[in-house]
């Protein structure tokens, strides 16, 4: 009798666990897709990262030559 209501306990904690677990698994889609997006906009901020570097590169060889006039 004792062996059944283990086995009735481990099935309820296993039923409530895939009922927990079903919601998660269906937003693992959007995650990812938002994981997607957040790498695309990096690597679009090191782009624009690197051209602010130029920028201020060409800023500071005009004000030296500005300076010198």
């Amino acid at each position: 009798m004792l062996l059944w209501v283990w086995i009735a306990v481990v099935v309820v904690a296993l039923v409530i666990l895939i009922a927990a677990a079903v919601p998660l698994l269906g937003r693992l889609g959007a995650l990812r897709r938002a994981a997607g997006k957040l790498q695309a906009r990096q690597g679009q901020a090191v782009a624009l990262q690197a051209k602010v570097e130029a920028l201020q590169q060409r800023v500071e060889a005009v004000s030296a030559q500005v300076d010198r006039h």
